[in-house]
């Protein structure tokens, strides 16, 4: 039998491909019914409401505004009430005091599946040493167990940072198996996700069964409208990988930069083949033609404010202003943890420098067309609503909002790195760590408490991922170890 989630979570993930199948082993401690459920005594888990009393909370919406101490009421998987102060007899009461609430961020491009590569790839300072080190050689050894294990960590990883939402760029799809299985993970981990399968980058995959596997595993995990998780297709800018996914009725995500990808798109829009379900990440050194097209297309668009200096994507330019002088609200991301974290708060301020930098290159240049300083709200606003926006999310998430999915985030201005807290922007902007995130909660859901990720059994989870990593190490040959200046895997 192929090596599944159930055999691999069962077995050794060093046993060959097609081992037998055996009972799931649990990532998460058994908690009765509901294994992936909340099993921290002080987290309700009798569907009573939450209510969070005392918070400063940032809403990220202008109607509801900002509040220096408020209450927020969460009933089922919404949030029912935003107010001064809420009583609510019964509801499990989360004391907010010396807390700032936040709407969970949404990571608008995230490659899950590379959970087992972080950090493996630090001083790569281009793009074509990343893809030959993970596309050209680790990528192509992974099982739909190894997808799996990625999946799971990087999830995890996402929440314990305050991220509650990511899009999955999942372009090592190898198989429905490899697909199904990179599913489960986001499932299981109890994330907030577009899981957008795409075709590998190297070595061999079911390319004949490509498209077809894409509408079984729409019709299998996503006929539904309610849920946690949603599709979409990660694609190259090509016509007719377009008119598969439009067809499927799925968003298309797309890795967009450069003067080359720009010089595609009058054509594009001559046919009609752009619109607001295009995803263009980076968007890096466009010309003002592409950036043109790109606002009257209403395409949306992701930046990546370490990715796109680190690996010199487009140049190494940071698209960030470019967009925001083109009347284009961009979203955050990660991008992929092969040479640093995986957290927005680092984005963050990894866009703020950068914008502030060459802002005030032009300021002392006495270029009459430097931009203003880039401001805290801003910078927030990117990493949550407008993130949930490039989703297609906005109207469920992003914001803390009567009605929305209770997605949100509390920080804790009591840890010794935010103590005081002076101003609720620039703390969260500016000073925040994953630290600091002390509870998450996701679709009413808290997957976070007390600072620590709720009900995980990380012996279990460093078991696997240990296994996983050894065999994906073991078949490239890779044997650097963990003190390698260089990476040593070349195209």
């Amino acid at each position: 039998m192929k090596l599944t989630r159930r055999s691999f979570l069962s077995s050794s993930i060093a046993a060959a491909a097609t081992m037998a199948t055996g009972n799931a082993l649990s990532f998460f401690k058994d908690t009765g019914a509901d294994h992936r459920g909340i099993s921290t005594p002080s987290v309700p888990t009798d569907g009573r409401p939450i209510l969070i009393q005392g918070a400063t909370i940032l809403s990220m919406d202008s109607k509801t505004g900002d509040f220096e101490s408020g209450d927020i009421l969460i009933e089922g998987s919404k949030i029912s009430r935003i107010s001064r102060s809420i009583t609510a007899p019964g509801a499990h009461v989360i004391d907010g005091r010396g807390r700032i609430a936040i709407p969970g961020f949404v990571d608008t491009h995230r490659h899950a599946w590379e959970g087992q590569l972080r950090r493996i790839n630090p001083n790569s300072a281009d793009l074509m040493n990343y893809i030959a080190g993970t596309h050209g050689s680790f990528a192509t050894k992974y099982r739909p167990g190894d997808m799996y294990v990625g999946n799971l960590i990087t999830a995890l990883g996402a929440i314990d940072a305050g991220i509650t939402t990511i899009i999955d760029n999942s372009h090592n799809s190898r198989s429905l198996d490899h697909a199904r299985s990179a599913v489960d993970a986001l499932t299981d981990a109890g994330i907030r996700a577009v899981h957008a399968p795409g075709a590998p980058l190297a070595g061999s995959w079911d390319k004949d069964r490509w498209y077809d596997d894409l509408a079984k595993l729409k019709a299998e995990r996503f006929s539904g409208k309610d849920g946690l998780l949603t599709m979409a297709m990660m694609t190259s800018p090509d016509r007719d990988q377009w008119a598969v996914g439009r067809k499927l009725g799925l968003p298309l995500v797309t890795e967009f930069f450069g003067k080359e990808m720009s010089a595609m798109l009058p054509a594009f829009l001559r046919d009609g083949l752009l619109g607001p379900d295009n995803i263009f990440n980076h968007c890096t050194d466009l010309t003002e033609e592409a950036w043109q097209i790109i606002r009257k297309a209403g395409v949306q668009v992701d930046v990546c404010p370490r990715s796109d200096t680190h690996w010199a994507l487009g140049g190494g330019m940071f698209g960030y202003q470019a967009a925001i002088d083109h009347g284009i609200k961009p979203g955050f991301s990660v991008d992929n943890e092969s040479a640093y974290s995986g957290d927005m708060f680092a984005e963050m301020r990894a866009a703020l420098y950068l914008q502030r930098s060459a802002g005030q290159a032009q300021r002392v240049a006495k270029d009459p067309h430097a931009p203003a300083p880039v401001r805290m709200r801003e910078l927030l606003e990117a990493a949550t609503i407008n993130g949930a926006a490039v989703a297609h999310l906005d109207k469920i998430t992003g914001s803390l909002t009567e009605g929305k999915q209770a997605d949100l985030v509390l920080i804790n201005t009591n840890d010794i790195n935010l103590y005081p807290s002076n101003n609720a922007l620039g703390t969260v902007v500016g000073a925040a760590e994953r630290s600091n995130v002390e509870t998450v909660i996701i679709g009413g859901r808290v997957r976070k408490h007390g600072g620590k990720l709720v009900g995980l059994d990380m012996a279990k989870l460093h078991r696997a991922t240990e296994e996983s990593r050894a065999y994906l190490f073991k078949s490239v040959g890779y044997d650097k170890g963990v003190l390698a200046e260089d990476f040593g895997l070349r195209q």
